[in-house]
């Protein structure tokens, strides 16, 4: 059977979004979780990637199969439960198919069936831009118009989910003859033999993501590969669907977190029982932040701003329960948890990633800041 049928008759198992969670359940438990240590240390698992995009993992939440954000999440916290380094390639991965699909380019939209599968994969390169937008950093991709398209040169020094053959999302700035910045282009950068990339230092966890220094020179962008020109206005379309979907990341670090206490109950409970955050504690609470997530995926694109500042809420509530969650699980476990080989020491590393990947707390708390100062009188 040729890609294009085997995507054909997936798609067609994928309008389940019950089977979607069981069938990726299944290849989280049966071979994401066996191989989490060594993703862990450094191994990029696209075979279990490709398994999963069969499964339906990176389907549901694009339009072509129903705009099912919630039944996305979902799928992404099974993954994140057993890898939380999966479980941020997931989130690579769909963010990019989302770029693909909402691009409206006739060329990407023909990729995307092979990308929706997994017979090939992109991330995104936008924490440089995102934080550039939002006044943080300045825009490290600079684009200049050239006969039939652009070419872009500068330097990102942490990209994920790539390697030659790949690609990902990414944003370059247009500038005027006097320097100041006319507007932005974003466009799906192919990995080919022109783009150099450079291993970034080693990381204390999420080793496994594929992580590089990315330099392009002169790289042409052609219409093909145009997501969006000018960006601004489809950032603003995206944003909040871009953080909403990395609540599934949370979630999963989380559920294992709770899972590994309840793991220790029978045998360490008697003494458990004095510390702090319990499983049913922090359950009740993953409940609340999962009912949240839930009702803001009904609408992911909209652009009030109240629905904005309940996503950022949403995403800084889920990165400080991971924090607390993953923190207590190690407590429970005691000197079993603080193993170099034990989930809770991986979950705590896990954790701080979704602390820090873009948008950090910090971020997330500068852009809520920003958007209530605007309310308020000058």
């Amino acid at each position: 059977m040729n890609n294009t049928a085997t995507a054909m008759s997936d798609s067609m198992l994928w309008q389940d979004s019950h089977q979607i969670i069981t069938d990726v359940g299944h290849v989280s438990k049966q071979e994401l979780s066996k191989a989490a240590n060594r993703i862990d240390q450094g191994h990029y698992p696209l075979d279990i990637m490709g398994n999963l995009g069969r499964a339906g993992a990176f389907a549901a939440h694009l339009d072509m199969h129903g705009r099912r954000f919630d039944t996305a999440i979902l799928a992404m916290q099974e993954i994140a439960r057993s890898c939380g380094s999966t479980g941020f390639l997931t989130w690579c991965h769909d963010v990019c198919g989302l770029y693909m699909e909402q691009s409206g380019n006739p060329a990407l939209l023909a990729r995307l069936p092979d990308h929706t599968i997994g017979n090939t994969f992109g991330g995104t390169a936008l924490s440089n831009p995102m934080k550039s937008l939002s006044g943080i950093e300045s825009m490290l991709l600079n684009a200049k118009p050239v006969p039939g398209g652009y070419h872009v040169s500068g330097t990102l020094p942490w990209v994920s989910h790539i390697k030659h053959g790949q690609y990902c999302g990414a944003i370059a700035a247009v500038n005027k003859e006097d320097g100041s910045r006319s507007h932005e282009i974003m466009f799906l950068l192919d990995i080919d033999d022109s783009v150099s990339l450079r291993a970034c230092p080693e990381f204390s966890g999420m080793e496994g993501t594929s992580t590089w220094s990315v330099t392009l020179d002169n790289y042409f962008v052609g219409d093909d590969n145009l997501i969006a020109d000018p960006a601004a206005p489809f950032i603003s379309k995206i944003k909040g669907a871009f953080i909403l979907l990395q609540a599934g990341m949370a979630t999963g670090v989380i559920q294992r977190s709770i899972d590994e206490i309840r793991a220790v109950e029978t045998t360490l409970g008697h003494v458990n029982q004095f510390l702090q955050y319990g499983a049913d504690e922090l359950e009740a609470e993953l409940n609340e932040l999962s009912e949240s997530v839930v009702k803001l995926a009904k609408t992911p694109y909209e652009g009030s701003k109240d629905f904005l500042l309940d996503v950022l809420d949403a995403r800084c509530y889920g990165a400080e329960l991971a924090l607390k969650a993953s923190q207590s699980s190690l407590m429970h476990q005691g000197a079993k948890g603080y193993l170099m080989s034990a989930a809770p020491q991986r979950l705590i590393r896990e954790a701080h990633f979704v602390a820090i990947v873009t948008p950090a707390m910090k971020h997330l708390r500068w852009e809520m800041n920003r958007l209530m100062s605007e309310d308020m009188p000058k």
